[in-house]
């Protein structure tokens, strides 16, 4: 069976689940190209306990999105055994609690779409299907708004598509490819978070009055809301019109 994309409604009712009872367990967990969105990451660190730079270095590399041109943060898969997810084991995965989005949703797909006219949003959803993939097998029902609930998904969806209508600023001002020194910024600001709040807190980095007082003082006490602050600099910073 080739791989299928299955456009489907959120409310139509099928027939998944990913247990270790599939023959099919941690089968996708190997040849690994997961890249991890910056709330993907924070949650990882956190998950961890351990500052963003060491999680960086130990658990992720950097690359260039080719469509993008902006950096791009995966999991630094384990090269001697098939590319497999250095947090797997034959139990399943040791950081459940704390895996990616993509890793939540599959096997869905998700797209949000803007109309230019309204502004409205409108989400688009298909089913994945994978020949190596025996979850749709079993007889469990499933539908979209139950699975995004059972896999704690509101949260990562909401915070990845601030990420998305960033790239889509960016892509839609035409802009080259950062330069070294932007990619660091961009870097700093939305992965490496424990360096951004020396540099918010410690270092001045911000105009506290054009960033918003408000905004500041909730990214002081939270990582989420730092995040948030990092995005809106790097929106301002590189991204929008002087």
């Amino acid at each position: 069976m080739e791989n299928q994309f299955i456009a489907i409604d959120p409310q139509k009712i099928f027939c998944f689940d990913c247990s270790s009872d599939n023959v099919c367990f941690n089968a996708c967990c190997r040849n690994l190209n997961q890249c991890l969105t910056p709330f993907d990451f924070l949650m990882l660190k956190k998950f961890l306990g351990l500052p963003s730079t060491q999680c960086l270095e130990t658990y992720t590399v950097q690359s260039t999105g080719p469509a993008t041109g902006l950096p791009v943060v995966s999991i630094k898969p384990d090269y001697k055994d098939h590319l497999k997810c250095p947090f797997v084991t034959p139990k399943g995965c040791s950081i459940y609690p704390a895996r990616p989005a993509s890793c939540r949703i599959y096997p869905l797909a998700r797209a949000v779409t803007r109309s230019r006219e309204t502004g409205e949003r409108k989400e688009h959803w298909a089913l994945i299907r994978e020949a190596h993939c025996k979850g749709f097998d079993s007889n469990k029902k499933q539908t979209i708004t139950r699975w995004i609930r059972n896999q704690d998904l509101k949260e990562y969806n909401e915070m990845n598509d601030l990420m998305v209508e960033l790239i889509a600023l960016k892509n839609q001002r035409g802009k080259a490819p950062l330069t070294l020194f932007e990619t660091k910024m961009f870097h700093m600001a939305l992965y490496d978070l424990d360096t951004f709040r020396s540099h918010v807190f410690e270092k001045n980095l911000l105009d506290k009055r054009a960033a918003g007082e408000k905004m500041i003082q909730q990214a002081r006490s939270s990582d989420k809301a730092l995040l948030k602050l990092g995005m809106a600099w790097i929106k301002s910073e590189l991204f929008t019109a002087s």
